[in-house]
């Protein structure tokens, strides 16, 4: 997904593949003292990194 974000991701791209993984925000709000992402969202974020390094693992096996 193209995404004008760029954080730590953009600097360490430098040196190794990089990717990002987004998470809802309440009302879309991010970057603020009102940003909100609920705990089930935070999990689901956490298990896509989790999954992705597990495949990747296994790939480099």
């Amino acid at each position: 997904m193209p995404s004008g974000a760029g954080h730590d991701a953009q600097d360490m791209a430098h040196i190794a593949p990089t990717g990002m993984i987004f998470v809802p925000s309440k009302g879309g709000i991010s970057h603020s003292p009102k940003e909100f992402t609920s705990a089930e969202d935070m999990a689901n974020g956490a298990n896509v990194l989790l999954h992705a390094i597990l495949a990747l693992d296994k790939k480099l096996d």
